[in-house]
């Protein structure tokens, strides 16, 4: 029997993560920039206590992005914020760095760790890797597909998530790239953050349409087109993942919290075995409805044959 997905939802304030939690998330992923990567909103401290409050009472879960590539300059501070998470009552945080993860272990600190080691997860063994240090899930690479997955998942030992609707970043620089552009043909930018919307094309492409921003964290390049799984769900719920990850980097507000409903409704529908060609159609709208008009979606790698990508 297929596993009931859990739904893992991307939140740019509290006011959207209890649209989402009403929408039938049942994890809220947020963070602050310091120590996350590509998050809709960097929350302070204080803010990230009210919002898991918020959660909680809403009766659902919060994952706290610590994905962050943490060099000798920025890992002294790791320890301090997870023991911060962990007395905030966070029931889950994203881990990628290895440093972070020995931090986590070396001071004992009860949080349960999701390893989100980005394009780098993309086999079992992998996984199962992570699972005997500690993970008690993992992300898989969205650049895996079907093909790999359908393996991957006989053989894993622990849940894991994939995204099934969202921005797929395909390049990370911590050099700002942007800032350095603009210096070096003497535009000057007064701002190179997500907010300004920026895209890049390849050479003698102009069909390419690369999102590109900076931050804390460096310089981020997404794919043209962000990820849509909805028409492939029943294979998605077939295969027994776990977690559906949503990322609304780029969607905001009350637009990411229809499309978000739109895949729980199809999860519930699942569950049930009420899977039809109308409830498709159906999100489809939805998803096309709320998803920005600078913003085109496609299946990403999951059709791809294997052979194609190795």
């Amino acid at each position: 029997m297929a596993t009931v997905a859990e739904i893992i939802a991307t939140a740019d304030s509290i006011e959207q993560a209890a649209q989402l939690t009403a929408a039938g998330a049942d994890y809220i992923y947020a963070g602050e920039d310091e120590f996350g990567l590509r998050l809709p909103h960097s929350f302070a401290r204080a803010e990230l206590t009210d919002l898991v409050q918020a959660v909680h009472a809403a009766g659902k879960k919060v994952l706290v992005a610590v994905n962050a590539i943490f060099h000798n300059d920025r890992i002294g501070e790791v320890g301090a914020y997870l023991q911060f998470l962990h007395a905030i009552a966070v029931d889950m945080v994203s881990i990628g760095d290895p440093g972070a993860i020995h931090v986590l272990q070396k001071e004992s600190i009860p949080l349960p760790y999701l390893y989100d080691g980005a394009d780098l997860v993309t086999s079992s063994r992998q996984i199962d890797f992570w699972a005997r240090h500690g993970a008690v899930a993992a992300q898989v690479a969205p650049e895996v597909p079907y093909g790999e997955l359908v393996p991957l998942m006989q053989h894993v030992t622990i849940p894991v998530s994939y995204l099934v609707y969202g921005a797929s970043a395909i390049h990370q620089s911590g050099r700002p790239l942007l800032d350095n552009y603009f210096s070096f043909v003497k535009d000057h930018q007064e701002r190179t953050d997500r907010a300004r919307g920026l895209f890049i094309s390849a050479p003698h492409k102009p069909e390419t349409h690369y999102s590109i921003y900076e931050d804390r964290n460096g310089t981020h390049v997404f794919a043209t087109n962000d990820v849509n799984l909805f028409g492939e769900l029943d294979r998605v719920h077939a295969l027994g993942i776990h977690y559906w990850k949503l990322d609304g980097l780029f969607v905001p507000g009350q637009q990411f919290s229809q499309i978000v409903a739109a895949f729980a409704h199809a999860r519930d529908a699942l569950a049930a075995g009420q899977w039809t060609s109308a409830l498709v159609a159906d999100g489809q709208h939805v998803i096309a409805d709320n998803t920005p008009v600078n913003r085109a979606t496609d299946t990403g790698f999951f059709d791809i044959d294997p052979d194609e990508v190795k």
